[in-house]
């Protein structure tokens, strides 16, 4: 298989370099992409001078953007999946051989590194598993599939879900939706477990309580509309 990490990354000059060489030394079986999502830090400046492979966004994009352009990068360069690390140093990579085997194995559509399985490592902060729980119930509601971790970030994709991401992706907070979406398309996902660690660097999307509302009550809505077949307008 022709495998690729997509690393979106936004201002994470403190975790960049760490994250991009335990990739080179670790998953080497493994072609990576930086996706520069416009950092106003010096990330840009320590993909270029490490000769990182990078695609360095005009303007700012959200991770959405960020992720779908590294989507579309594995749909021209004819990946056959493709995984999602995190530039803030939170994603193990020892972790994708399993991913990658499970999905050969199971021929899963997607496969979901999950912290809440066996519980070990990192396990996000009290309020924010309340909220994954609720997404969990909700998904589970909708679809009849149980996902204990569908904000997780590690996600690793197969073509056909390459080819749905590149063409259409949310523009914020993807994970629970876009798990939807291939649900809904009775396409398979799995949940293996992983072990997370905090943050690196760098700052949470929905570090304060007006972002986590925003991002509770807009995650809902779409959940709900493609549960009813309905695009999401973003």
């Amino acid at each position: 298989m022709k495998k690729l990490i997509i690393i979106p990354a936004y201002n994470e000059e403190a975790s960049i370099f760490n994250t991009v060489s335990e990739i080179v030394e670790h998953a080497p079986e493994f072609d990576y992409v930086v996706i520069n999502d416009c950092s106003t830090d010096h990330t840009k400046k320590i993909c270029e001078e490490n000769h990182f492979n990078v695609i360095n966004l005009p303007m700012n994009l959200g991770i959405g953007g960020a992720v779908q352009t590294g989507y579309k990068y594995a749909q021209r360069y004819g990946y056959d999946c493709a995984v999602q690390v995190d530039g803030d140093g939170q994603h193990r990579v020892d972790f994708l051989k399993k991913m990658v085997q499970v999905m050969e194995d199971e021929q899963c559509d997607m496969v979901i590194g999950s912290r809440f399985i066996e519980k070990q490592g990192f396990q996000s902060t009290g309020l924010r598993r309340i909220g994954i729980k609720y997404f969990s119930l909700l998904i589970k509601l909708l679809s009849g599939t149980y996902i204990a971790d569908p904000t997780s970030g590690l996600r690793l994709i197969g073509k056909k879900a390459i080819e749905s991401f590149a063409n259409d992706y949310p523009k914020d907070y993807p994970e629970p939706e876009t798990t939807m979406r291939l649900l809904k398309k009775g396409l398979k996902v799995k949940e293996i477990p992983v072990i997370m660690r905090e943050r690196q660097g760098g700052v949470s999307s929905i570090s304060t309580i007006k972002k986590s509302s925003y991002y509770m009550v807009k995650v809902t809505i779409a959940i709900l509309l493609v549960a009813m077949g309905r695009k999401v307008s973003e």
